[in-house]
């Protein structure tokens, strides 16, 4: 061979491999290490600024903010069916239907008043099941009691002073809620409210 590549002698020439691929695979382990610092140094950054351990703050949070425990004082108080004095009436063209009324809720435990028929201010022109009249403290409590006895009356408040209930029977009435359906819905309208959320 000639030129730089010429044998002379015993000695042969030294044939080197390209230094550059070596610092290539240099600059990427260094480029994986860098990188690898640099995202536990982020997790570090967020630990600290959003409080460390979460699972023990959820359990301190859980210890300080003990659970609500409901109230019975949260039950709707109402009147008992014999401390309501009802006076009936009958709006409608079937004779007898005052009598027979205010003798099923005597039955049921109400107090009875007067029976009768219907003033001209009602009389035939009641055309739902019933209208109950009464002072406005009766709105939360008297009328409350009555209606679970019959389902769709409309109540009316007036000046009287007096605690007692007018029932005035309409045209659509034909017989008082079962005793079954009543209670049923007597103890829903006494049954506690829900307890409130906790804000803890």
């Amino acid at each position: 061979m000639g030129g730089k590549y010429r044998i002379t002698g015993d000695a042969y020439p030294r044939m080197r491999r390209p230094r550059h691929r070596r610092r290539l695979v240099l600059a990427g382990i260094g480029a994986v290490v860098a990188l690898s610092l640099a995202g536990w140094g982020t997790l570090q950054l967020i630990d600290v600024f959003t409080g460390g351990d979460k699972s023990a703050s959820a359990a301190d949070h859980k210890r300080d903010c003990p659970t609500p425990k409901p109230s019975a004082a949260s039950a709707k108080a109402l009147p008992k069916p014999a401390s309501i004095k009802v006076n009936v009436y009958n709006a409608t063209t079937r004779s007898g239907l005052a009598k027979s009324a205010a003798e099923e809720l005597k039955k049921r435990g109400f107090t009875i008043g007067e029976v009768g028929n219907a003033t001209k201010a009602y009389d035939k022109k009641v055309p739902g099941t019933g209208v109950l009249v009464g002072a406005p403290t009766a709105t939360n409590g008297s009328f409350t009691v009555l209606g679970t006895q019959l389902a769709g009356t409309v109540q009316k408040t007036d000046t009287r002073r007096t605690g007692e209930v007018d029932l005035i029977l309409g045209t659509k009435f034909k017989a008082f809620s079962t005793p079954q359906e009543a209670t049923a819905a007597m103890a829903a309208l006494t049954k506690p409210a829900p307890a409130p959320s906790s804000s803890c």
